[in-house]
Order: C-alpha cells, then structure tokens, then sequence
C-alpha cells in the first residue's frame, strides 16, 4: 500500500492564505467562548499541582517522536513521508486541542496549558526532535534540513491566539457572569459549525489529490494519530492522573499544530521549491483535517461517559 509514495512528492497542495487567517480569527473567538467558563483559579491548581502538566509535556515531546519513528521503521513509507510524520510529531499541541477538550469534560485549564508550553517549547524542540529523529531515520536525504522557527511569531502566535481572547474571557465572565452564561451555549454551537465548515473546506480544496491517494495517506495517519491519543492516554495513565487530565492529556498529544508544519514546509528558507515536498505537505494537511474529526469523535463518546468520583 505504501510502494508508491514517492508520486505524491511532485504534488502541490491548495491552501489559501485567506483561509488561514479567517481560521486564526475564528480559533480567536473560539478561545474567548472557552474562556468563559474559565477562572484563575483552575489555572493556579494546574500550577500548584504540576504533575499532569508535566506528565502531559514528556508525552508530547519525548514519547510521540519516539513511537512516531518506530511507526516509521516498521511501515517504511517513502522518506518525504516519514520526514512528514517526524514534523507534525515534534510540533506542539495545536489550539484546537482546547475546543475538543472542552467538549470531551476534561481539564481545560490542563489543557490549554500544555498548549502555551508546548508551544513556546517548541521554538527548541520542534528543530532539535525534527533533526534528532530525522537524522537517526534518514542521514543523506536533501529534505533533512534545520528548521528554523522565528521567535517572535511563535510568541505573537501565543499572545494573539490564546493569551488576549482567554484573558477577555476570564475578564468577561468576572465583570459580566449573568451575560457570559447566556452567552456561553451559543458560542459552543458556533465553535462546532466552525470547525464542521473548516473540514469541509480543507477537504473540498484538495479533493482531487485525496481521491488519488487517500487510502495509504488515510491509513498512515490514522495509525499515527491514533497512536499520539493512545500515547498521551497510556502516560496519563501510568501516572495515575485523575480522569480530567487523562482526556486532557490524551488529547494535546493526539492534536498536533499540524498547521506550523504546513508553514515549515512551504517555508523557502527552510525547503527550497526545487525540493519534491509533496509526502511532507500532505501528511501534515491531512493530519490537520483527520485531526479534528477524531478528536471530534473522541469527544462525543468522553462526553456522554461520566467522570469517576476521584479519591
């Protein structure tokens, strides 16, 4: 199934620049509808106790790499491919991780927290994971190159993203309580149709290229996502987390900032345009769309179990 990946290396993806900002602004709103029904207190809990947070970051960035290259070695796609699945593996969690958890009854606090760290984190160790697996898999290949990751708009990403719209949330839901609960349902209702519209787009831009190669691309990365859920979770686990956190973690490891990967790649400085970055492109394009609609589906079983009675 997988012999014929090289093909996918002379591709080139459709993703609009427009497209990606009116998905920062909506992710903007998003965050602020979460926050609502946020306090600081849940924030200072996550830091007095830091044992999940900490449990959650070595999964992100120790053991999804690590089980993401012994993936590689046992189903042996084309490099591009595996270089692709390196990528998205040492970015940190993405933003919708959030929103999922959300929806999932797990820690959002936890979780938005392993996405700020992870995400300034990943200015170092986002390159050094990318060139320390990648090398071991692969030492001659011309995509193996160092990533360069620019302080500032990982840093603005954080601010404008995560940190303004959560902290107006807070902010709204302090000054204005009665408001902010009359408010809150109909921003989850927005939030979901949001994503809904976002898949399908992404989908509908590229549908040609999904057609022709969705099954090997479809069943790599479901293995690979797969995989990062089940890793975060059996951390969580041996780390006897309490069932929040354990959702929570599970799903910052499965939910990667696919998108970063996407902007390396189509990063001239990074990856010159005579280079054949097809594999790599579409393993994170996907990744960014199967994403979502797992994390969805995890989502609505978690939400319709009840939490323990922790002890």
């Amino acid at each position: 199934m997988f012999d014929n990946l090289e093909i996918l290396d002379s591709i080139r993806l459709n993703f609009s620049p427009a497209g990606l900002i009116i998905m920062n602004f909506t992710m903007a709103v998003i965050m602020f509808g979460i926050a609502l029904d946020l306090n600081i207190k849940q924030f200072r809990e996550v830091i007095a106790q830091p044992k999940s947070l900490i449990t959650g970051l070595i999964s992100q960035f120790i053991l999804l790499p690590a089980v993401t290259f012994l993936l590689i070695k046992i189903i042996n796609p084309s490099p591009a491919v595996a270089l692709g699945m390196i990528l998205v593996a040492a970015c940190p969690g993405g933003i919708v991780s959030n929103f999922i958890t959300s929806l999932a009854k797990g820690n959002v606090a936890l979780s938005i927290s392993m996405t700020a760290f992870t995400t300034i984190a990943a200015i170092i160790l986002t390159p050094a994971n990318f060139a320390l697996w990648g090398s071991l898999y692969i030492r001659t290949s011309p995509l193996l190159r160092p990533l360069e990751i620019d302080p500032l708009q990982m840093f603005m990403t954080v601010v404008i993203l995560m940190a303004i719209p959560i902290t107006l949330g807070i902010l709204f839901t302090r000054y204005f309580p009665e408001t902010a609960k009359k408010i809150m349902k109909p921003f989850r209702i927005f939030s979901f149709l949001a994503f809904v519209a976002f898949v399908v787009m992404a989908f509908a831009n590229n549908f040609d290229h999904f057609l022709n190669f969705i099954p090997p691309i479809f069943v790599i990365v479901l293995i690979h996502n797969a995989l990062g859920i089940f890793t975060g979770w059996s951390a969580a686990k041996i780390m006897k987390r309490p069932q929040r956190d354990l959702r929570s973690i599970s799903l910052e490891t499965g939910i990667q900032n696919s998108a970063l990967g996407l902007i390396l790649v189509f990063n001239p400085k990074i990856f010159p345009p005579e280079l054949d970055l097809g594999g790599m492109a579409f393993i994170a394009a996907w990744w960014g769309i199967w994403h979502i609609i797992a994390g969805l589906i995890l989502a609505g079983f978690w939400s319709k179990r009840p939490l323990a009675v922790e002890p």
